[in-house]
């Protein structure tokens, strides 16, 4: 039997999916019946996922498990507080997560992302510093952003902006990532 995979464009189809149809059910119908959608769409894309790998990614997996629950009391107590406060919470858990490991002397994004990256042990421990700040900096933003915005902008930040910072982050440290590959055995 020969193993699945998604493809690049596929995972990130997956990975933006939801967000989009938050963006757009939240436009016409509201962020109640956004917040529900976005749940929908987040366990659409995690049984697609399942059903072609046979696996689910532990990122997704949480990622999921925090819309519901954000989600859930969002639609039970009709309020729109706790879908907007689950960037800050679930960006403080990610940077307080790799904090921990760094203190404990595990590295969670080498052993998230040792297949798929080849770094020198410097270079672990710098990207995953960087990924603490960007983690703070992106739960920081959010509460601005919630907090002074209209629900609309925050959605529009939530669906566009917080991706976009990220992809920006990310072609910011790939020369660092580069610098920090180990030497090439050619």
């Amino acid at each position: 039997m020969t193993e699945r995979t998604l493809t690049a464009g596929q995972k990130t189809l997956i990975d933006l999916g939801p967000l989009v149809v938050f963006f757009a059910i939240n436009y016409f119908y509201g962020i109640m019946i956004g917040t529900a959608a976005l749940m929908a769409a987040t366990l659409a894309v995690i049984m697609i996922t399942f059903w072609v790998e046979r696996s689910i990614p532990p990122m997704p997996a949480i990622t999921c498990l925090l819309i519901m629950v954000f989600g859930g009391l969002t639609l039970y107590f009709d309020n729109e507080i706790f879908i907007k406060i689950k960037p800050t919470i679930v960006n403080t858990l990610f940077a307080a997560a790799l904090i921990l490991g760094l203190t404990f002397r595990q590295n969670f994004l080498k052993i998230l992302l040792g297949r798929m990256l080849q770094l020198t042990d410097p270079g672990w421990v710098l990207i995953t510093k960087l990924w603490i700040g960007m983690f703070f900096f992106l739960a920081i933003v959010n509460e601005i952003v919630w907090r002074l915005f209209e629900t609309d902008t925050w959605v529009t930040f939530k669906a566009f902006g917080i991706p976009a910072l990220v992809l920006v982050f990310g072609i910011i440290i790939t020369p660092l990532l580069r610098r920090h590959s180990p030497p090439s055995e050619n």
